[in-house]
């Protein structure tokens, strides 16, 4: 019984603590590249920062601080096109791909105290380009449109005034979802291949 409160002890620690960078770590990617270890600074300060907001003016902060991060296609950072990137990786990197975008804020607001069952990966087709996006979407309240986080814009709507996008899939711990025409979820699937291998190498820290 001891065993399991610790394990659930140390899993919730290290929810609210991820991405952590510890002193050696730094060091090595202070060696490779100093920027890298201000940025890394930097967001954790802003992460701190942010704590004693409310959970509107997290989101939009969280959003805006990101944003500023310059994107880059997958091919160009590392010749593979759909890498997702962890946290750790993106803020060492310093910049990446729609999906990137949406992995460090899913993690920032969780470190943030956020609910992990409310935030989604969403797979969007755009409208009026035809291309496939990802963004993060948030129910704030499960009865109303999720609003979105997107890389793309400093501004957070509700995916119901996103006419510019229709939301394809929606993935979280919980499972793969659709929408139905009033924005409810409807489960398809349990599982989503990219991002349980996004959780594996997070927790194994790979």
């Amino acid at each position: 019984m001891k065993i399991t409160v610790l394990l659930f002890l140390s899993a919730l620690l290290f929810a609210n603590q991820y991405p952590y960078f510890s002193d050696i770590e730094l060091k090595n990617i202070k060696i490779s590249n100093p920027i890298s270890v201000n940025r890394i600074l930097d967001y954790q300060s802003y992460i701190s920062s942010c704590k004693t907001y409310s959970k509107e003016k997290q989101l939009k902060r969280i959003n805006f601080y990101l944003n500023r991060l310059l994107p880059q296609y997958d091919a160009v950072i590392d010749k593979k096109e759909d890498s997702w990137a962890t946290p750790k990786e993106f803020l060492t990197v310093g910049y990446g791909d729609c999906e990137d975008y949406v992995i460090i804020k899913y993690y920032s607001l969780l470190k943030l105290g956020f609910n992990k069952k409310k935030l989604f990966f969403a797979v969007v087709k755009e409208k009026f380009h035809g291309g496939y996006h990802m963004v993060l979407a948030y129910y704030s309240n499960p009865s109303k449109p999720p609003l979105i986080l997107d890389n793309l814009s400093f501004k957070i709507l509700t995916l119901e005034k996103r006419s510019d996008l229709q939301a394809q899939l929606l993935i979280n711990t919980t499972g793969v979802y659709k929408l139905t025409q009033n924005f409810q979820l409807k489960k398809v699937a349990n599982r989503y291949k990219e991002f349980e291998n996004l959780q594996y190498r997070i927790k194994h820290n790979l």
